[in-house]
């Protein structure tokens, strides 16, 4: 038998994949309330690689279990992390060792050489194997077939999973090639074991007939212009040599099956055929041998018994084809799944799109409670009914004054305004360098010529869009600094009263003078006062109505896996509506029932508060009064605010710093990428001229040209990049001063077909609930979800603080 071809293995390289994997699941997977460790799992995962991309050069059967055990992690990663957003610069070269590099930082690209490697593993296996053996003849065929299968695979997935210009090696053409050799080389196979298990003439003549079609293509697409320079010069005249060899092998089989029935002429004529037709003796020696004597005997035989005419062999019928050889799929021997836990990433877009829809419901709904309830703080009520006497202060008034002691006094609010710059000029100067980190590498190579690289500027469209909006979120926090060293400012020697305790109260708020304001026996007064108790019922309702929002949940990770099996996809926004209809529909006509019954009572609150207004006013001593009582309880609610805001605005910034870092990481990776990849290019530039002979020195370029003191001056370098300003002016009014993501930012997952380099995706950001907003988590046009940042001031509104923190888990 004829010498099976065996495909060459492209060669790997060392990466660290513990690092960035690392890095990648603890900032997107995790949270604080649900930290996640895989460091063992990784670890686990680098050795396996390891072991997998050079246990290929050891060509035994037992080193393809290993390769598809790392095929299949790898699968299953994907499956979980978006390909391009791993930051690990695998770099392979190709397979037929023409000297071109490729290196992507993505886990399909991976997949894709390693697939390759596989595909070529069993080739060399299948060829090693032994065909006077059973065993060694059924092995050699399965694995023929699945190279031809993962071939045929990789044809249809290589450039969508590259998205450049691959190596000669990952070319469609050549794997189309590849893939129709293995398949002709399996068809032989079954030749072998048809003749090994001495199968009837007419089969095996079928079966020669189907493999000299295959050698017959293969050699057709062995010759395209593209891929011929590939091959081992040894490569096309073996493949030919085999065509033309199995042709002859199907004529002898048949004019075996004609000799049987005693048709002479045509036994004659198709051994004839064969002896044209047997390529390259030394490939099947044999048979040219049998053919000649059964020709001399058929010849003989005819010329003294059966004296049949000789066919002319055009006139032949062609021999029948079998075909055996078909591509398998690729194999899959999946054992333990290293990242079980880490749900697929469809499953986790879902659950983050589904926590954000919750929250919104629930903060609108929350909302609507919170502000019809503000009525009272605008009108300074209880306060004023209990100041019916105007010599005393409130009792309420003095309960507030306790409150704003308790929490630190005005004092409390100067410390953490104070911190605020700081915390502030950190996120920038962080910023300032991870933009100056980019700056650079651009620079760079904009400051070569004559480079075939991607320009930086194309690779990193989606950093500078991050870093514009970074600064417009940090341009935003800065008007919201401004508006809470305002109101605070505004609000100050309220507070300062307030902080002091009752008796320095007692003496800065005037007295009503002789007679006060004894209205206590008033109409107005006493409908006022069962009003408020009308008020307080409804308070104790809401804040039932309001527990229950912020707990009511459903867990949708079963539900959405379930789906995802079934179907294969999920309808994220059917199920999340159908789910929260179910859970917060009750609640939600709960707030409109309590809406509507407080209409009719702040109308009526409204009318006796303008009579009790009329009877209250009158003397100059009075209404200084009244407007002291409302600037304390004002300073109260101010105070309230401004230290929720200003602990949402230290945890704002704080949490932006690490996402911040995280971001200025990636920069750092794509940087450190970068730069492996050119210094790669330039030790093949410098071997690759090292190697060419030496001629005469060529000219000076003129741009290198001497100058006026005979120097040589270097070329211009080229201007910097163009950056486009950013500006954010103060919020409008009414809106939230402190910045939430502006919309469509950033863009999580996915390289443009121009940028293979992976994109950036922030890491899942915990905040605090915010009661105030309408639309805390803006929608992009992609079906990813991207995270706020609410460090939230609202006029005139008291924050409740929340400890449940949002997270993402995928």
């Amino acid at each position: 038998m004829a010498e099976l071809l065996a495909v060459p293995l492209k060669k790997p390289s060392d990466v660290d994949v513990v690092k960035p994997l690392k890095n990648l699941i603890s900032s997107s997977y995790s949270t604080a309330d649900k930290p996640q460790d895989y460091s063992e799992a990784i670890n686990e995962f680098s050795k396996l690689r390891t072991n997998a991309v050079w246990r290929v050069f050891e060509k035994y059967e037992s080193s393809l279990e290993i390769v598809y055990s790392y095929y299949d992690q790898l699968c299953a990663l994907e499956g979980k992390i978006p390909a391009h957003e791993v930051q690990i610069p695998f770099k392979w070269k190709d397979a037929f060792d023409k000297g071109s590099i490729f290196a992507v930082s993505s886990i399909a690209y991976e997949k894709v050489c390693v697939l390759f490697n596989v595909a070529a593993l069993q080739s060399a296996v299948a060829a090693a194997q032994s065909i006077d053996s059973d065993d060694g003849l059924k092995l050699a065929a399965k694995l023929f077939q699945q190279a031809a299968g993962i071939f045929t695979h990789l044809k249809g997935v290589v450039m969508l999973a590259i998205q450049q210009e691959p190596t000669p090696d990952l070319n469609p053409d050549t794997l189309g090639a590849l893939s129709a050799l293995m398949l002709a080389q399996a068809q032989e196979i079954f030749v072998q074991k048809a003749i090994h298990d001495r199968m009837k003439d007419a089969i095996i003549a079928k079966l020669s007939a189907q493999c000299e079609e295959l050698y017959a293509e293969v050699s057709k697409l062995f010759q395209k212009e593209l891929v011929r320079p590939l091959w081992d010069k040894e490569w096309i005249p073996i493949v030919t040599g085999k065509q033309s060899a199995f042709h002859g092998i199907a004529e002898y089989y048949q004019s075996l099956v004609c000799k049987a029935n005693k048709t002479v002429g045509e036994e004659i004529a198709r051994l004839e055929v064969t002896q044209q037709k047997s390529g390259k003796p030394t490939y099947f020696q044999d048979y040219v041998n049998k053919a000649q004597r059964n020709l001399n005997e058929a010849k003989k035989d005819n010329d003294f018994i059966y004296h049949e005419r000789i066919p002319d062999p055009k006139s032949l019928n062609p021999v029948g084809k079998a075909l055996l050889a078909k591509s398998l799929p690729v194999p899959s021997i999946m054992k333990r799944d290293l990242f079980e836990e880490l749900v697929p990433v469809t499953v986790h877009q879902a659950l983050a799109s589904y926590d954000v829809r919750k929250n919104e419901i629930v903060n609108t709904e929350i909302m609507k409670l919170r502000e019809s309830t503000h009525v009272l703080a605008s009108l300074n009520l209880p306060a004023a009914l209990e100041d019916t006497a105007g010599n005393s202060l409130p009792q309420s008034l003095v309960d507030k004054a306790a409150a704003v002691q308790s929490g630190g006094g005005i004092e409390a609010l100067e410390t953490m305004i104070r911190e605020l710059p700081d915390l502030l000029q950190r996120n920038k100067d962080i910023l300032d360098e991870t933009n100056q980190a980019r700056s650079d590498e651009t620079s760079f190579h904009s400051s070569l010529r004559n480079w075939t690289r991607t320009p930086s500027e194309k690779l990193t469209e989606t950093f500078r869009a991050n870093l514009t909006k970074y600064k417009e979120i940090i341009n935003n926090a800065m008007q919201a600094d401004k508006v809470v060293r305002e109101k605070f400012e505004t609000h100050r020697r309220g507070m300062e009263l307030l902080s002091k305790g009752p008796a320095d109260m007692q003496a800065a708020v005037p007295s009503a003078g002789p007679g006060g304001n004894s209205v206590q026996n008033s109409s107005a007064v006493h409908q006022l006062r069962k009003l408020m108790e009308d008020v307080e019922t409804i308070k104790a309702e809401r804040d039932t109505i309001e527990h229950e929002l912020k707990s009511a949940t459903v867990d949708m990770k079963p539900m959405f896996l379930n789906a995802l099996a079934q179907d294969g996809a999920v309808n994220e926004q059917a199920m999340s509506i159908e789910s929260l209809g179910r859970v917060f529909g009750p609640l939600q006509s709960q707030v409109k029932e309590s809406l509507q019954k407080q209409e009719a009572l702040v109308a009526n609150i409204q009318m006796q508060n303008t009579e009790f207004c009329k009877e209250k006013s009158g003397a100059g001593a009075a209404a200084q009064r009244e407007t002291m009582l409302k600037e304390l309880a004002s300073a109260h609610d101010a105070f309230i605010e401004l230290k929720s805001n200003l602990s949402e605005g230290s945890k704002f910034y704080n949490d932006l710093t690490q996402i911040l870092v995280t971001f200025q990481n990636k920069i750092s990776d794509f940087c450190f990428a970068r730069k492996t990849e050119k210094d790669e290019l330039m030790k093949d530039l410098t071997q690759d001229i090292g190697r060419q002979p030496v001629g005469p020195t060529p000219p000076i370029p003129s741009h290198y040209a001497a100058g006026q003191d005979g120097k040589k001056e270097p070329p211009p370098r080229p201007p910097p990049p163009a950056v486009v300003p950013t500006t954010s002016g103060a919020p409008p009014p009414g809106a939230l001063p402190y910045p939430s993501y502006p919309q469509g930012m950033p863009v999580p997952y996915g390289a443009t077909p121009a940028a293979p380099y992976p994109t950036y995706m922030p890491p899942p950001l915990p905040t605090s609930y915010n009661p105030y907003t309408t639309a805390p988590y803006p929608q992009q046009d992609l079906k990813f979800t991207h995270f706020s940042l609410h460090y939230v001031l609202f006029p005139r509104r008291i924050p409740v603080q929340c400890n449940k923190e949002h997270s993402m888990g995928m």
